[in-house]
């Protein structure tokens, strides 16, 4: 089993990031991260889901997505064939902050993006693993909340939303 990205580009529809996921659902099949945004195009979205399966697998995912209606085109690529991050935020008590967690921040290249009277929050952009290997530490400084978003990639192949709408 593999790491793979699944692109899927669409028109923008209630309903149709339900009518994907159905079909991982019924296959049995956990999503690893979603995310979904605008594109550069008005009206039309991409989808960029991580999951872990065979190839086989996700050639068959793929093909099914492409059979809904809104969906204009899906495909996939390997972890190599993609530019990829994720962004995580994690909130820590303000009484926390000495030298030994600044050190931290630091080394790991993350940054304070609010100061509260209570907390702090640091923001931290990099792999899954850069991330989750943060919140490893932070968790001796009483982190008090953790979100990290789903992957944001693009194909290193020079393939463009026009060639697919067009």
């Amino acid at each position: 089993m593999k790491r793979y990205t699944i692109f899927v580009i669409t028109e923008n529809f209630i309903g149709l990031l339900n009518r994907i996921t159905i079909i991982f659902t019924r296959r049995g099949i956990n999503i690893d991260a979603l995310t979904a945004s605008e594109s550069r195009i008005p009206g039309v979205h991409r989808i960029t889901i991580e999951v872990t399966v065979t190839e086989e697998t996700v050639i068959q995912l793929v093909n099914q997505i492409e059979k809904i209606i809104d969906v204009i085109k899906a495909f996939h690529h390997e972890d190599s064939g993609v530019v990829y991050q994720e962004l995580a935020l994690y909130k820590l008590p303000v009484s926390r902050l000495d030298g030994g967690l600044e050190k931290i921040i630091r080394e790991h290249h993350a940054k304070i993006i609010a100061a509260e009277q209570d907390f702090v929050v640091l923001e931290l952009t990099g792999h899954k693993e850069k991330t989750r290997e943060l919140l490893e530490l932070l968790k001796d400084y009483g982190i008090l909340e953790f979100a990290r978003s789903g992957r944001v990639a693009v194909a290193k192949r020079m393939l463009t939303i026009d060639s697919f709408v067009n």
